[in-house]
């Protein structure tokens, strides 16, 4: 019999459903029924997986109300941020479902001996993979990552946070009742120490998105049993604005790039670097356009910047601004909670004189927090942005979009949006998204996003006429001498 635990809405602190929670038992016995399901959905042409995928387009377009509802309900987000959860969905089914059979299908490659030697590659399913995600974009994150994997031929097992398991399971039942099989698809909830081990010990491959701290000893133990992961994990975002750059639009850029899920967005941007020369002009108008942003519990569309999701981050982001004014930093605007609003709400901060000797210089806050700094030269803004030991996500301002690509790819960032703070590259499905250094390992999206979730083979057939052995008697010097000239000559005629 499953335990049972309550959630409740960050809106109000009301109750708004009781989850039955797994142990390490139910994991295994989930696993069981992944593995039974996965060989003959593996079987299924990669065509026919998709179709269950083409039409959850359509379909949560059309549904989008009631889910967007459930969204709101289990993180506190405002609606216009949980509508692009629901656009991601879309976007990225679609993207997938319309590309797997392509991706999937098996690619000649060149043989040692040209028409002697055939040799095909072929992508087989990894089996029954782990996914974990988090809260922060329940919807987002669980289905995205879920959907390549199932389309290569694996099955899933996925612990969603519990916090947000209801998204996750509205998504598995829309999609069983567009033609998926149910089985392939199986949720475990509960805590990470009590099914953790569980979880992993079944798996084939993990994908993980969480925290750095989480994702190094999901790496450690998929190390220990030599299988993949793929691991998007945190970030200290810098963002910066060039000397050229049109304050307002860079200052109402800011404004999303750092306020939206109320910086609960592993892109976020949390560092921003203006010119000096620009810096006191900008920092008027940000915290002018930060202060305007309007707050507030509701279902509707005219909120600007929803709740936190729980007290943990609540807390979390209080110590952080808290340490940094006792030490020194001016807060702009913002800077308190607002239990008025709800039990987790706080103002979008933006702070200066920001320092080393602060919490959140180099720590990710993961809130509605942001710092700015001036800078005097490109190159120190660079420097800057790179000195971090994270590497997710990164954005540049400029009237110049040629100098902005030029910067862009001198950030050590896994992507960077110039003049955009996280959307342009994260939406671009057919380019691949993560973070380098203690950002993550791996990438979702593009082809990448797929092919990760499978094992390559190669297949290669010999001639019996022609083979690796002297044939007809010849003897093994005079062999080698053939050889020799053979394989000089296919150089000579790009042969190989």
């Amino acid at each position: 019999m499953h335990a049972t635990r309550q959630i409740t809405a960050p809106f109000t602190g009301e109750p708004i459903a009781d989850l039955a929670i797994s142990d390490s038992d139910h994991v295994r016995a989930a696993y069981e029924k992944a593995r039974q399901a996965q060989e003959s959905w593996a079987a299924v042409p990669p065509a026919e997986r998709a179709r269950p995928f083409l039409r959850l387009h359509d379909e949560i377009l059309n549904r989008r109300d009631e889910i967007l509802d459930i969204v709101q309900n289990e993180t506190g987000k405002a609606r216009k941020h949980a509508f692009e959860e629901v656009l991601d969905v879309a976007g990225c089914a679609l993207y997938y479902a319309r590309r797997a059979a392509r991706l999937l299908a098996p690619k000649g490659r060149k043989g040692i001996f040209p028409l002697a030697t055939q040799v095909t590659e072929v992508r087989q399913p990894k089996g029954v993979v782990a996914l974990i995600t988090p809260w922060n974009y329940p919807l987002s994150l669980g289905v995205t990552d879920a959907a390549p994997a199932l389309l290569a031929g694996n099955a899933l097992v996925h612990k969603p946070d519990t916090q947000t398991a209801l998204s996750t399971m509205w998504t598995v039942d829309l999609l069983a009742e567009l033609g998926m099989p149910r089985e392939i698809w199986q949720v475990v909830v509960g805590d990470p120490e009590d099914i953790g081990d569980a979880l992993l010990d079944g798996a084939d491959y993990v994908a993980f998105t969480g925290s750095t701290r989480g994702g190094r000893k999901i790496a450690e133990e998929a190390a220990k049993r030599l299988i993949g992961c793929s691991l998007e994990l945190g970030g200290k975002n810098p963002m910066i604005v060039l000397d050229d750059a049109d304050l307002d639009v860079a200052a109402h850029g800011a404004v999303r790039a750092a306020f939206t899920n109320a910086g609960q967005l592993c892109l976020s941007i949390e560092r921003l670097y203006v010119h000096e020369s620009r810096f006191d002009d900008f920092a008027e108008r940000f915290a002018k356009q930060a202060r305007n942003l309007k707050l507030g519990a509701g279902f509707d569309w005219s909120v600007q910047m929803g709740s936190l999701t729980s007290r943990r981050q609540l807390d979390a982001v209080s110590a952080h601004v808290d340490d940094a004014v006792a030490k020194g930093a001016t807060v702009l605007t913002g800077g308190k909670a607002r239990p008025d609003l709800g039990p987790f709400f706080y103002e979008p901060t933006i702070l200066t004189g920001v320092t080393e000797t602060m919490d959140l210089c180099r720590n990710e806050t993961f809130g509605p927090v942001v710092a700015l700094y001036p800078y005097a030269t490109d190159e120190q803004a660079i420097a800057l942005a790179n000195d971090t030991v994270y590497g997710l996500n990164a954005s540049v301002w400029t009237r110049d979009p040629a100098r902005g690509r030029a910067v862009a790819t001198r950030l050590r960032a896994g992507t960077v949006n110039v003049n955009e703070g996280y959307a342009a590259a994260y939406a671009s499905y057919d380019a691949p998204m993560g973070g380098m250094k203690s950002s993550g390992l791996g990438r979702r999206h593009g082809a990448e996003g797929l092919l990760r979730y499978t094992e390559v083979q190669t297949v290669a057939s010999q001639s019996t006429l022609l083979g690796f052995e002297a044939p007809f008697g010849l003897a093994n010097d005079t062999w080698a001498e053939v050889m020799a000239a053979a394989l000089k000559t296919m150089r000579r005629l790009r042969l190989t």
